[in-house]
């Protein structure tokens, strides 16, 4: 984990604007171009194949909330001897003031969309979160001027988000500013502390997203029209948030039926899938996937199973 953070915080320090992509080489690289390969037809023909990855150009903000977060335990976990406190602090410090710059600002989002850019609400709630976070960091260290600051910017940016990300028609917190599509990454919103557990908007949320992005036993990321067309399969890592979901508000029972069911979805050697079909179960997509099995053992953690 320490070597992990090491590899994230040598990549900021590496951008001079702190200008932060989705996604990098294993030694940093970072341009991956993409190109289809033409010969290949893919799995059951389900072309394109394509080699590297074009979300290198993306701009997607949540990312400098999800560093902030993985910086958490170097300040926080007595596991670790941070052998450079002041380096790291810096490395926040600079993480947050660039989420200030970006939060209510348009990217290609988290499901990096490739045809254009919009507001999303997951991408200033990471902004918010890499504030509001920062501020914890800068107060355990004795920075109350920093963290002071923050803490009136996260106030500000929260006040945006609950006013903008609503849909009380809807009773659901949306996928943009002022939208009406649902989005599954805003189940993450208990996680990284922007609502309680007993927030009713999260209960209302998640009864939404039941009745909309849930099909059986599977959740999917969205269900509007994207530059594929319209979805036809859920996503492994939304099932499982969703499934944290209802261990948060207290429908632990559901909670653990739906995570033994998706379980059982796995390869003989315990691996899933980036997607599923929700009417057979068939694995699909990437494979096997690293978030699937982030999502996995995070549900497990919070059930305790």
């Amino acid at each position: 984990m320490e070597k992990f953070i090491t590899y994230l915080r040598n990549i900021t320090q590496d951008e001079p604007n702190l200008s932060l992509q989705p996604v990098y080489g294993i030694g940093g690289e970072r341009v991956l171009e993409e190109r289809e390969i033409s010969w290949l037809s893919g799995f059951l023909g389900q072309g394109p194949v394509r080699i590297g990855n074009l979300a290198h150009r993306h701009r997607q903000h949540d990312v400098y909330g999800e560093l902030v977060l993985c910086m958490l335990p170097f300040f926080f976990d007595r596991r670790i001897v941070d052998q450079d406190p002041g380096g790291n602090f810096g490395v926040v410090e600079r993480l947050v003031r660039r989420a200030g710059e970006l939060f209510g600002k348009p990217d290609a989002g988290i499901w990096e969309f490739r045809s254009e850019e919009s507001l999303h609400v997951f991408s200033s709630l990471m902004c918010w979160a890499a504030v509001h976070h920062g501020a914890r960091i800068a107060r355990h260290l004795g920075r109350t001027d920093l963290a002071d600051d923050w803490d009136g910017r996260a106030a500000q940016f929260r006040s945006i988000l609950e006013r903008e990300a609503w849909n009380e028609a809807l009773g659901c917190f949306t996928m943009t500013f002022r939208g009406s599509q649902p989005d599954a990454s805003n189940l993450l919103m208990a996680r990284v502390d922007f609502l309680r557990p007993d927030d009713p908007r999260l209960a209302r949320t998640l009864a939404r997203y039941e009745q909309v992005l849930k099909e059986g036993d599977y959740v999917f990321r969205y269900r509007s029209r994207d530059d594929f067309g319209v979805p036809k399969s859920a996503f492994l890592i939304c099932t499982f948030w969703f499934i944290e979901a209802l261990a948060t508000v207290g429908r632990t029972a559901e909670a653990h039926d739906m995570f033994r069911k998706v379980i059982a979805r796995a390869n003989p050697l315990g691996l899933l899938s980036e997607d599923i079909d929700p009417a057979t179960g068939e694995l699909w997509g990437n494979f096997p996937q690293t978030y699937s099995h982030v999502g996995l053992i995070t549900s497990a953690l919070l059930l305790g199973t």
